[in-house]
């Protein structure tokens, strides 16, 4: 199941390029430093995805790897991770971190994201092609009502500042190591990453003033590459 060097078929991304999930994925591949395609497909047409998973799945990210067609089977699991993880050895789910990673991708995935994809949100006419505008649009208002865009708007101070006191205890966990857990990023390192990653998309916004240790830590997660950590 590992990587072969050498190895004819190209692990493949289908996403959305601002979805703070598929930015998890992709910093993933780009860690373990193997060729992989990105295909990005618009907002507003899942038939690739619905295709490709046999009519079970319709979200992003999904991972092609030749035949195997990898997507999440709940709102909480990490099957295209861990499925990574295995095939490229990344050491991203080291059972001594067993638990307490759970824990930690929940919070990350729940408390930060709620704050960072609204913030990023609100400037959606940036990125969101014009084709797909209406229905972005359309997507959102009913899974958050009427006007949430304009309402995130207004309460964009509201959502920057619970921001900062939701990502504090990480700025905290940066005071005697590196990385969130150790010496090396594990998969909360990327998890993080890209709800950040995400919030950062639009061009509008910097990482707070008031957590310069995840500042340094963004950068070195940008940089990391496996072989940095190999024996």
């Amino acid at each position: 199941m590992q990587w072969r060097k050498g190895s004819k078929v190209m692990i493949e991304l289908i996403q959305f390029p601002w979805s703070p999930f598929c930015l998890v994925q992709r910093r993933i591949l780009e860690f373990a430093g193997v060729p992989f395609k990105i295909t990005n497909i618009p907002s507003n047409d899942r038939s690739l995805v619905w295709k490709l998973t046999r009519g079970r799945y319709y979200q992003v990210p999904v991972v092609r790897d030749g035949r195997t067609v990898v997507f999440e089977v709940a709102d909480d699991s990490q099957v295209i991770a861990k499925y990574l993880d295995v095939k490229l050895e990344l050491g991203l789910f080291p059972r001594a971190w067993d638990g307490v990673q759970d824990i930690l991708w929940r919070y990350i995935e729940d408390a930060v994201e709620a704050c960072t994809f609204r913030l990023n949100d609100i400037h959606w006419r940036r990125f969101v092609p014009p084709a797909e505008q209406l229905d972005f649009l359309r997507f959102k208002e009913r899974r958050f009502g009427r006007g949430c865009l304009d309402q995130w708007r207004r309460e964009r101070a509201h959502w920057q500042r619970l921001l900062v006191e939701r990502i504090l205890p990480f700025e905290r966990m940066l005071e005697t190591r590196p990385f969130l857990l150790d010496a090396r990023p594990r998969f909360v390192d990327f998890d993080l990453w890209g709800m950040l990653a995400n919030y950062l998309y639009s061009g509008q916004y910097r990482l707070p003033a008031r957590c310069p240790r995840l500042r340094a830590w963004y950068d070195r997660m940008e940089r990391a590459q496996l072989r940095q950590f190999e024996p």
